[in-house]
C-alpha cells in the first residue's frame, strides 16, 4: 500500500444470530410489560367483550344463534368463522387475556421490588433551598433548637421521619407520608390480576347445566351429565365428579299484571344434600327469580317456566297412555304456545308395523283461550281457559332414525315423504276429544306447570369477590390518601445573635387539592410553637 492509498474500510460490525434474536425477545418483553401496553390490552379486552354482550352466544342460546345466522346471510357466517358467536372461548380473546395477565405479571412485580425499597429507605436529605419548594415558610423564634426539635418530632408523629445534624450545628428534619396511596394501587392492580386469574380458573373447574321439571312432584338429582337437558362443562369437567344433591318441584305460580306482565314467579320446591341424601330428609326452600337455591358448592336457579298439555289416548283395544310433555312458548309472552307430544303405539312388537302407527299430536295451546273464526288466539298468561288447536299426526315419527330431534316439533322430513301425515284437526277445552279413523280416542285432560331450572358450580366465586373487594379498597386508598413529603431546618443563632431560624418546606407527591392548608397549619405551628384547634 502507497502513501496515497487509503486504507481500506473496516467491515461494519454486526451483532450474532444468537444476540439479535435476544435483543428482540428483551425488547419484546419491556415493551409488553409497560404500563402503556397493559392499559391498550385492558381496552382491547373491553373492546372484545362487546361482542358478547351484543350478539347471541352459542353456548347460552343455541337457538337463537342459529336463527341469527340464518336470518343475516353472508355476514352471519362471516361472524360465525371469527368466533363472534363463541366470544369468550375464542382464540383472539383467549389471546387478549393471556398477555393482559402477562402485562401486568411484568408490570407488577419491578414495582413491587420498588415499593419495598422505598419503604425500607430513610426519607431523602432536606434541600438546601427549602425557599424553592411550592410550600414554604420561615421564621425567628425565641425558642432554643432543642425546644423547635422536640415540637416537630411531636408534631409528625405518624410520619416516617429521620433527623440529621449538619457540621455548622443545623439540625433537620425529613418526613414523608401516604406511602399507603402506592400500597392501594397495588392492591387495586394486584386485586385486577387476581380476578383475571380466577375468571381463567372458573373457565376450567366451572359447569352449567339446564334442565326442565315438571312442577308436580318430580324431581332432579344432580348424579350425572345425562340428567340435564343441555349441559356445559368447564375445561376440566368431564361430568363424572358433580357434587351431588336432589331437588323436588311441588308447584309453581306466576303474578301478572292487569297487562299480561309478569310481576313474580315463585316455586316451593324441597332439595336433599349432603347427608340428608342418607337419611332421606327432604328441607323446604321458596325459590324465586334472584333468590337461587344455594346447596353443596352449586347454585339452582329458577329460570324459566310453561305449559305441559296433558292427552290421554285410548287405542281401539282399549289401552291407554297419558302423556304430559312441556310445549315453548310460540310468541315469548306464554299467551300461544307451541309443541309436539308423541306417542308409541301399545302391543306392537313388530318395528316396520309400529313405525307406521306412532302419534305426534301438534298444535298450539293458549292458557286463556279464544277462538275468532275457528282459529285460536290467546287472551293472556294467566290459566284461565285451557285450550289447544291440534293436528293429530299418524305415522313414523323418526324416533328410530339415531338422529336427535326437538322434543318441541316433529320431523318435517317425514311429512315431506309421506311417511307421517294428519289424521285429524281441531280446537279442544279440557275434557273434550277427537276421534280417528280407526277408532282412536284422543283427549285433552288438562294442562300443568314446568319450570326451567340452571344449575351453576364455580368454585372461584368467592375468590372473584374476594379480589373485586381488594381491587375496590385499593381504589379507594389511590385516590383519597395524598402523597407528600415535608422538611425542617432549625438554624441556632450564630456569636452575638438571638433567636433560632426555622425553616419549613413542603412537596406533594400528587396534583392533590388539600395539602397547602395541612402544610399551613403544620408550619404555623412550627414556626410559633402554638397548636392550632
Amino acid at each position: 500500500m502507497t502513501a496515497t492509498e487509503a486504507p481500506p474500510d473496516p467491515k461494519p460490525y454486526r451483532d450474532s444470530p444468537a444476540k439479535r434474536v435476544l435483543a428482540f425477545l428483551r425488547n419484546t418483553w419491556r415493551g409488553l410489560t409497560a404500563m402503556r401496553t397493559a392499559l391498550i390490552l385492558l381496552f382491547l379486552l373491553a373492546l372484545a367483550a362487546l361482542p358478547g354482550a351484543l350478539l347471541p352466544q352459542r353456548t347460552l342460546n343455541a337457538p337463537k344463534t342459529e336463527q341469527y345466522i340464518a336470518d343475516h346471510g353472508w355476514w352471519g357466517t362471516l361472524l360465525d368463522r371469527l368466533q363472534f358467536f363463541n366470544v369468550y372461548s375464542s382464540v383472539w380473546f383467549s389471546a387478549i387475556y393471556l398477555l393482559l395477565m402477562i402485562s401486568l405479571i411484568g408490570c407488577l412485580l419491578p414495582r413491587s421490588v420498588e415499593y419495598l425499597k422505598s419503604m425500607r429507605a430513610k426519607p431523602v436529605l432536606t434541600p438546601r433551598n427549602l425557599s424553592r419548594l411550592p410550600h414554604f415558610a420561615k421564621a425567628t423564634t425565641p425558642r432554643d433548637p432543642d425546644e423547635v426539635v422536640a415540637a416537630a418530632r411531636a408534631r409528625l408523629k405518624g410520619w416516617r421521619s429521620v433527623e440529621r445534624a449538619e457540621e455548622d450545628g443545623t439540625r433537620t428534619i425529613s418526613a414523608e407520608r401516604g406511602y399507603l396511596r402506592e400500597t392501594g394501587n397495588l392492591v387495586f392492580h394486584f386485586g385486577m390480576l387476581g380476578l383475571i386469574i380466577a375468571f381463567a380458573l372458573g373457565k376450567m373447574y366451572t359447569y352449567e347445566g339446564q334442565v326442565i321439571v315438571q312442577a308436580n312432584g318430580s324431581q332432579f338429582c344432580n348424579s350425572g351429565i345425562y340428567a340435564y337437558d343441555s349441559f356445559t362443562p368447564g375445561l376440566r369437567v368431564d361430568g363424572t365428579d358433580l357434587n351431588p344433591f336432589c331437588v323436588k318441584v311441588n308447584d309453581f305460580t306466576a303474578e301478572f299484571t292487569e297487562a299480561g306482565q309478569p310481576i313474580q314467579y315463585k316455586s316451593n320446591v324441597q332439595y336433599q344434600a349432603g347427608a340428608d341424601l342418607e337419611t332421606g330428609t327432604w328441607r323446604d326452600y321458596l325459590l324465586e327469580v334472584n333468590s337461587p337455591l344455594r346447596l353443596a358448592g352449586d347454585r339452582v336457579y329458577l329460570l324459566g317456566n310453561g305449559y305441559s298439555p296433558i292427552f290421554t289416548i285410548t287405542w281401539p283395544d282399549g289401552t291407554t297412555r297419558t302423556q304430559a310433555t312441556q310445549w315453548r312458548p310460540a310468541d315469548g309472552t306464554g299467551t300461544l304456545n307451541e309443541g309436539a307430544t308423541k306417542f308409541d303405539p301399545p302391543n306392537i312388537t313388530d318395528p316396520f308395523e309400529r313405525r307406521t302407527k306412532q302419534l305426534a299430536i301438534t298444535g298450539l295451546f293458549a292458557p286463556d283461550g279464544l277462538l275468532h273464526g275457528g282459529v285460536l288466539t290467546g287472551g293472556g298468561p294467566e290459566m284461565t281457559n285451557p285450550m289447544v288447536a291440534v293436528d293429530v299426526m299418524r305415522g313414523d315419527l323418526g324416533l328410530d332414525s339415531g338422529q336427535s330431534q326437538s322434543i318441541f316439533s316433529i320431523d318435517q322430513s317425514m311429512v315431506d315423504d309421506g311417511r307421517l301425515a294428519r289424521v285429524a284437526r281441531s280446537n279442544l277445552n279440557v275434557g273434550q276429544s277427537v276421534t280417528l279413523d280407526d277408532g282412536t280416542v284422543v283427549r285433552f285432560d288438562g294442562v300443568q306447570r314446568f319450570v326451567s331450572l340452571q344449575i351453576s358450580h364455580d368454585p372461584t366465586q368467592t375468590y372473584v369477590l374476594g379480589f373485586a373487594v381488594a381491587m375496590f379498597l385499593g381504589l379507594g386508598l389511590s385516590l383519597l390518601i395524598k402523597r407528600r413529603r415535608l422538611w425542617v431546618r432549625v438554624v441556632p443563632a450564630g456569636e452575638g445573635g438571638t433567636g433560632t431560624v426555622v425553616e419549613v418546606g413542603g412537596l406533594a407527591r400528587t396534583d392533590q387539592a388539600g395539602y397547602g392548608e395541612e402544610f399551613t397549619r403544620i408550619a404555623e405551628e412550627l414556626l410559633t410553637g402554638k397548636k392550632k384547634r
